[in-house]
């Protein structure tokens, strides 16, 4: 699974894992990409969507209508 947000378009960030000794080797950083499902009443049928965290309180605050009504705008396949 793709570690990118749907909701959010959260993407891994890049960076350094610095040792004891202080050496750098390069590291990435996933966002916490999870497989929700939620029921959309609008569309009468359930949704499968990869959300980060952030994504999900999203969503609770938004409501899922809103941002199914966003993404369909954006033109993401649901």
């Amino acid at each position: 699974m793709a570690a990118v947000c749907q909701v959010t378009g959260a993407v891994p960030g890049f960076g350094h894992t610095i040792s004891h000794s202080h050496r750098r080797t390069k590291r990435r950083f996933d966002p916490n990409v999870q497989k929700k499902t939620y029921f959309v009443p609008s569309l009468g049928r359930s949704i499968k969507l990869n959300v980060s965290a952030k994504g999900i309180k999203v969503i609770d605050a938004r409501g899922i209508e809103s941002v199914v009504k966003d993404l369909l705008a954006k033109g993401v396949k649901l």
